[in-house]
């Protein structure tokens, strides 16, 4: 496969995958913005920019973080690379350059996403039409990754597009676990509280597994056995370990000898096999994810320079 031809629908499938990702971070920043003091909801507001890494790029044109101005940036800002409405329009334009490729299936729930898109307006997110845009977001998301699995052959475009997709929601619950533990740490008093308790139950819901710890630890929620769930449990979809498994699975079967980018991916899949949620959390969990997704940095960049063509 030509590599601009590969790059575009790699691309496709992360950008499908990172525009889910928004909408589940935005659906639990605007419920975390209730709950707490006014310390803890400027610190759930943050959140969203800490974990997309574009506080920076955020405060270039605004000087305060309010829930509004967070919409306005991370949902429908055409100027953000990483606002849904990018995401979105970046998904349909790299799908337009490989048509060929891909199923009409596929183009198009990715046309009609793209254009009910350009319909929405900020009047439309305001209280409970933000959930019902989020929901809308990710359905949309669901359906794309049904009908590519569904309709796709199973050739070099099904490989690419299953490792934009797993690269990029690995990296996505690296940086929200992460987010929780590091930046939203409580103080003493109120570890195992209301506001705790509340945060780790929002973070399981952000990635679809509340229930899933609920059926396989049937126990209160606690730091390390979320830990557990998220990076090490294969039978997660959104863990680490899981994203992981797609991605070695993947470069296996995409043509090519280039080993530094198979091998990296082999190693990181090998160290997520054999490692332990209690070594994780003595060593420091931060430390440990934060070396996860410097791994994952260079394990893309590899892939781009490897299959795609870029730097």
């Amino acid at each position: 496969m030509l590599s601009r031809v590969a790059d575009r629908i790699f691309w496709m499938s992360r950008q499908m995958e990172r525009a889910e990702n928004m909408a589940r971070i935005l659906g639990v920043a605007s419920n975390m913005v209730l709950f707490g003091t006014k310390e803890t909801r400027e610190q759930n507001l943050l959140a969203p920019l800490t974990i997309t890494d574009s506080a920076e790029r955020y405060f270039e044109t605004r000087k305060l973080v309010t829930f509004d101005a967070l919409m306005e940036f991370l949902a429908l800002d055409p100027q953000n690379s990483s606002s849904i409405y990018s995401c979105l329009k970046w998904a349909r334009e790299n799908a337009h350059a490989v048509r060929w490729q891909i199923t009409s299936e596929m183009w198009e729930t990715l046309n009609t996403t793209w254009i009910d898109m350009k319909r929405v307006r900020r009047a439309d997110l305001v209280g409970a039409g933000a959930t019902k845009f989020f929901d809308w977001v990710k359905d949309r998301s669901h359906l794309f990754r049904g009908v590519t699995y569904g309709t796709i052959l199973r050739g070099e475009a099904f490989n690419f597009s299953r490792l934009g997709t797993f690269l990029e929601r690995a990296d996505n619950t690296a940086r929200i676990l992460d987010v929780k533990y590091h930046v939203l740490l409580p103080s003493v008093q109120d570890v195992g509280g209301a506001l705790d308790y509340y945060q780790w139950t929002a973070l399981l819901r952000s990635v679809s597994a509340y229930e899933t710890y609920r059926s396989l630890y049937r126990d209160q929620i606690f730091p390390i056995k979320v830990a557990q769930l998220l990076i090490l449990e294969r039978r997660m979809p959104r863990s680490l370990a899981a994203c992981f498994e797609q991605i070695t699975q993947a470069m296996e079967r995409i043509e090519g000898q280039d080993r530094a980018a198979k091998r990296l991916a082999g190693e990181l899949n090998a160290r997520l096999t054999h490692a332990d949620i209690a070594e994780i959390f003595q060593d420091g969990l931060h430390e440990y994810l934060t070396e996860c997704i410097a791994d994952m940095h260079e394990l893309g960049g590899r892939i781009q320079r490897a299959y795609l063509g870029t730097a």
